[in-house]
């Protein structure tokens, strides 16, 4: 059973290494792609943000956002497939950051392509958030191994 869960964590998490590594090459010296993908995003994103609850989101350079974002992936990718909870909790905050900025649905009319297109990725991030989310709950609803104490022998005098 613990090897079929390895080899669960490994091609869930394959998922996330992939994504990074593709990112990772394709980097440069300005972000890549996915940096020019990203920035437009999240200005509006920010604009959201401030128009609904006044809070003025600081300027981020894309280029950083794109590395912190491998790195998170990369490392919560490894972390996760060895088992830790740390990994997962990495994960869980890439996709609770990502998954709105990238995916905005929200900014499209129902009946345009790019709704569906955006909603059903966004679909897609959130059952991986909810996989997360219930690898974190089972890892805590077992219980740890209590080392047995050694019962005293009575002393015969």
């Amino acid at each position: 059973m613990a090897f079929v869960s390895f080899v669960g964590r490994v091609l869930f998490a394959s998922v996330f290494i992939l994504s990074a590594w593709q990112e990772f090459n394709e980097f440069g010296i300005d972000g890549g792609p996915a940096a020019k993908t990203f920035a437009p995003k999240f200005k509006v994103f920010s604009r959201h943000v401030s128009s609904h609850t006044g809070f003025q989101v600081p300027p981020v350079e894309m280029k950083h956002a794109v590395a912190a974002a491998i790195a998170v992936k990369g490392v919560g990718s490894l972390l996760f497939i060895f088992g830790s909870s740390l990994g997962a909790y990495l994960l869980l905050v890439h996709q609770a950051i990502v998954t709105p900025i990238l995916y905005d649905f929200y900014n499209y009319d129902a009946d345009k392509k790019e709704f569906n297109q955006l909603f059903m990725k966004f679909t897609q991030n959130l059952s991986l958030f909810g996989a997360l989310l219930f690898f974190i709950g089972m890892k805590n609803s077992i219980p740890r191994r209590q080392l047995k104490k050694k019962p005293q022998k009575s002393k015969i005098m």
